[in-house]
């Protein structure tokens, strides 16, 4: 593979560590449980897409860029992240963010704002249309923009994820151990798509399995297809030949629960149950979906006893504080 010739900028603590979840193991009476750290990258509290952003914003500098602009939700991860990044690489941030500023600041929006991002409010219908007005305006006033999409997702940030599935490798020959399922959210696809191209690369036997938090059909197959050309479109960032299709990328869906960000009982029980087993806290969008659907499809016996499970745990956790209503667990007495 010839990424290393590719402009990265370091930005994230690697190797982020693999860790048996044994008290939960037990509990729920196998599979074997692992979780890969990613909410350990270090970057502004940590998190998948620093591993995506330092290809992304190596071409950035690459291409003399002095701006990175990027969109997303209120409470995304993803645009904390391009905002430190942003900081460290010593340039400036726009975010487009979805929706109306709340009265207060929290969760990861306090970080953008904490992090010099500049914050533009939009409706998310109106996403392309101004994101193509401001890189007019930022150009118009000498800036050199560079645009991130919307989770760091396409070819190029897809290849963190082929890098990624290196490190989990040698980390498993290292512990004597396989893994035979991986399980991770999935939604804007990058994750999934570079891990998928660097399972096959790296000789990773398990199956990947994307937890879809924003969907609860494959509408005719058109996401897998997205995966599949992302990751192929990765390879040949890379200079390599494989060639993926939707056949290659597997998703459950059925887990949008009240829909994108609305917070569920599933997720309720999946961030307490973690957390009191184990220590590790998930987020209210992503982690905590994604660990929920794993725990409902253990129940249902989608997994072998003698088998071992992998959840590769995006990050987040900043968000958890934009849902402390939600999440508050009542005063005993009370339901």
């Amino acid at each position: 593979m010839n990424f290393e010739s590719l402009p990265r900028l370091q930005l994230a603590q690697l190797p982020t560590p693999l860790m048996r979840l044994g008290r939960l193991t037990r509990k729920l009476g196998g599979p074997q449980l692992w979780i890969k750290r990613d909410d350990q990258t270090g970057l502004a509290l940590g998190g998948n897409k620093v591993r995506k952003l330092e290809f992304l914003v190596g071409a950035a500098l690459a291409q003399g860029a002095d701006t990175l602009v990027t969109l997303g939700a209120v409470q995304s991860n993803h645009c904390r992240q391009t905002a430190a990044a942003a900081a460290v690489a010593g340039l400036s941030c726009e975010l487009l963010l979805n929706g109306r500023p709340p009265e207060c600041s929290n969760g990861n929006l306090l970080l953008d704002e904490l992090l010099g991002a500049t914050v533009h409010w939009i409706e998310r219908a109106q996403r392309a249309e101004k994101l193509r007005q401001l890189e007019t305006e930022l150009c118009r006033k000498g800036a050199k923009p560079y645009v991130i999409p919307v989770g760091g997702s396409n070819g190029l940030g897809a290849l963190g994820y082929v890098v990624a599935m290196q490190e989990l490798q040698a980390q498993l020959r290292a512990h004597g151990s396989r893994v035979d399922h991986l399980v991770v959210a999935s939604s804007s696809g990058g994750t999934q798509a570079g891990m998928v191209l660097g399972a096959r690369l790296a000789g990773f036997a398990g199956r990947v399995t994307g937890i879809s938090i924003d969907r609860n059909d494959p509408g005719g197959f058109e996401y897998e297809d997205e995966v599949a050309q992302m990751a192929t479109d990765c390879a040949r960032q890379i200079g390599s030949a494989e060639r993926l299709t939707r056949a290659d990328v597997h998703v459950a869906y059925g887990y949008r629960g009240g829909g994108y960000g609305v917070l569920g009982e599933l997720e309720r029980q999946a961030i307490r149950l973690l957390a009191r087993e184990e220590g590790i806290f998930l987020d209210p969008v992503y982690t905590g979906r994604a660990f929920g659907a794993l725990l409902d499809l253990i129940r249902k016996g989608q997994f072998q006893r003698d088998e071992s499970v992998l959840f590769w745990h995006t990050g987040g956790a900043p968000a958890l504080f934009a849902q402390a209503r939600e999440l508050a667990v009542p005063p005993r007495g009370q339901p």
